[in-house]
């Protein structure tokens, strides 16, 4: 992984590629800028499935023209849509992430999450304990064997630290004979992100 050490998106990545394939599907949580949807549809190819969800407009077209720019084919949904075609590719979804039942007809082999706000956007729209939790919990009952969750959390915001609290109570209370659970942070900065990684069993 060339990457610098603390950049925990890179390290999300590289643990969630140990388990994803081609023809996997792949579930984010949060569309932002994209980076994780492309790392995903990457990752599991034309045969596979990536459902990329985001509330802000903004987010679905950055992510939209970054998949553009390298040749990736997408389809487009929004609110008022529901449960998606079960055909192959990359599926973004104008819609809150705690309506995934709402949408996704199966199973995914892996879940990324990048919350807080967009970058560059507007800082006081953010993700909300909330509806993450709700999100959260919709993700581990779709997750199949053998997948894995990560989410990273930012709390030099507004709300972020109770956000993360709520996130690491979700982690802390998987069962241990069901889920394997690793938390990563950087260690001499304040206030630093946090990844959390769940596996399945």
């Amino acid at each position: 992984m060339k990457n610098e050490l603390i950049d925990l998106v890179a390290w999300s990545h590289f643990f969630l590629s140990e388990v994803l394939e081609n023809g996997d599907a792949a579930l984010d949580l949060t569309a932002g800028g994209g980076r994780d949807t492309l790392f995903l549809a990457r990752q599991v190819g034309v045969a596979g499935q990536v459902f990329s969800f985001d509330i802000q407009a903004e987010a679905i077209e950055r992510t939209s023209r970054l998949l553009a720019n390298t040749n990736i084919e997408y389809s487009r949904y929004n609110n008022h849509e529901g449960e998606l075609s079960r055909g192959n590719g990359v599926f973004l979804i104008h819609a809150s992430h705690d309506r995934i039942k709402d949408f996704i007809p199966g199973k995914v082999k892996v879940v990324i999450a990048n919350l807080g706000y967009l970058p560059g956007g507007d800082k006081n729209l953010t993700t909300r304990q909330e509806t993450t939790l709700a999100a959260l919990r919709q993700a581990m009952a779709i997750t199949e064997a053998g997948g894995r969750i990560a989410v990273v959390v930012y709390v030099g915001h507004p709300g972020g630290e109770e956000e993360e609290r709520t996130v690491a109570g979700f982690f802390q209370d998987l069962g241990e004979t069901e889920w394997k659970v690793l938390k990563l942070e950087p260690w001499n900065r304040k206030k630093p992100p946090v990844l959390w990684l769940a596996e399945k069993w």
